[in-house]
Parts: C-alpha cells; sequence; structure tokens
C-alpha cells in the first residue's frame, strides 16, 4: 500500500474529514456547488439539479459509482450501522484514503447514495409518467411509487433518512442535491418548466411533508395508509398556486 494510503488508513474514521487538507481537491471539483436557497432566485430551478463544479473524468466517475454501489448494497443488507468505510473501500475495491477524498463522511456517502437512488427512480419514473387527471394527482402518484420503491428497502431507506437527519452543515452540497433531485420529479410530475415562487413554495412544503412521512413510517408511528393519505392531502396545496387567465377571477 503507498504510504499516503495507509497513513489515512490508519488515522480516518467514520465522520472524519480527510487526512490532507487539499486531498478532496484531487478528486472532487475545485468550487462548491451552488446552496439550495438558490431556487428562490433562479430562473429554471431544473438547472440546479446538475452539480456547477467540473465534470469527474470517466474514471473518476466509474470510481464513484462503484462507491455508491457498495454503499448501497451495505446498507440494504444491515441499515445505517452496516455501513463502515473500511468495508465500502474494499467493496468498490479503492483505498481508503480515496474513498475520503470523495465522502469525508458516512453521512456524506449516505446522503450522496440517496441522491443517486432518486435520480434512477426519477429515470424509472419517466419511463412511465403518472396518469393522474390534475397535477395534484400526478404528484401524489409519483411520491407514491417513489415511498412503495423504498419501501422494498427498508434498510436502505432508514440509513439514508437517518443520514440527512443527521447531516450538518459541511453535508450542505450533497443535502442540497437530495432536495433539488426531488424538486425536479415533483416539477417533472407537475408538467413543469417554469414554476412561478408560489409554486416552488408547496414542492418545498411538498418535499418536507413526503421526508416527515417516510421518517414517521420507518419509526413504526404511521401506516402506509397514513402516509398515502398526508401526501395527498398536501399535494391539494399544487390547486392554490395554479396560474389563471385573466378571465377566470
Amino acid at each position: 500500500m503507498p504510504a499516503e494510503a495507509k497513513a489515512e488508513a490508519t488515522t480516518a474514521r467514520d465522520g472524519a474529514q480527510p487526512a490532507h487538507p487539499n486531498a478532496r481537491a484531487a478528486e472532487r471539483p475545485a468550487h462548491p456547488r451552488p446552496r439550495a436557497d438558490a431556487q428562490a432566485v433562479h430562473p429554471n430551478p431544473r438547472t440546479l439539479a446538475q452539480p456547477a463544479s467540473p465534470p469527474l473524468t470517466e474514471r473518476q466517475e466509474a470510481r464513484r459509482r462503484r462507491i455508491l454501489h457498495a454503499s448501497a448494497q451495505l446498507a440494504s443488507r444491515g441499515g445505517f450501522d452496516a455501513v463502515q468505510m473500511r468495508e465500502v473501500a474494499e467493496s468498490s475495491q479503492v483505498a481508503l484514503g480515496t474513498l475520503y477524498r470523495y465522502f469525508p463522511s458516512k453521512v456524506h456517502l449516505l446522503v450522496a447514495t440517496m441522491q443517486d437512488q432518486l435520480e434512477h427512480m426519477h429515470g424509472t419514473l419517466r419511463k412511465k409518467p403518472p396518469a393522474g387527471d390534475t397535477a395534484a394527482e400526478r404528484v401524489a402518484e409519483t411520491l407514491m411509487r417513489a415511498f412503495r420503491a423504498l419501501q422494498r428497502e427498508p434498510h436502505l431507506a432508514d440509513a439514508m433518512v437517518r443520514a440527512l437527519t443527521f447531516a450538518d452543515r459541511s453535508v450542505s452540497p450533497e443535502v442540497d442535491q437530495v432536495s433539488r433531485q426531488t424538486t425536479v420529479i415533483i416539477l417533472d410530475a407537475m408538467g413543469l418548466d417554469d414554476p412561478t415562487p408560489e409554486q416552488l413554495s408547496a414542492v418545498r412544503v411538498i418535499e418536507h411533508t413526503w421526508h416527515s412521512a417516510l421518517i414517521t413510517w420507518l419509526s413504526g408511528r404511521a401506516s402506509i395508509a397514513q402516509v398515502k393519505i398526508d401526501i395527498e392531502t398536501v399535494c391539494r396545496l399544487i390547486d392554490l398556486t395554479e396560474v389563471r387567465g385573466p378571465d377566470s377571477a
């Protein structure tokens, strides 16, 4: 093992920062991703779902995908506690120091895993769009389909949601990406390309409710039937934000 990787493997622990201050710069974009509050002023929130940083090389992207796959596999088997950075490094065939350059802690890794899972769900949803007659019905159907996908992997869902709950400001870029991905999924279901500030506000409330519903279900405090009622109820906010023409008053 190279001396640098050996030193990092000796000192790095879950939640620790990379052993060298500039190590992350070697593997990750030099500029931070935009904050989620940029949605309030950005003319098109869809563009915020893409990182503003320079893209990774093909080799770096392949390595990152192996890491995320290993994270999801370990979480699926045993939840949050089963995701140990050393095991992730071994499963993805990367040095432990390299893993910490991509993801400084387990929380960073699992939040990024959630964004990756949402992106995969989005692709599936696009292949079979929701069939509701109204935007509210389509969003409710979309979120319930995403919920059921997580329901099939309860350990993975619990690990990702716990990571979101534990995330502090150092994890803001990864948390922002989860929020943006969820926003784009909802806007697609609504059929909107250029939402108004009121519509974006409704989307944020819907996101908060969906996240809360996941937590209450995972903790055994809500049934799937109750989750469905809550999601359908909050999606009715969309009806209040519909843009009407001058003759519809």
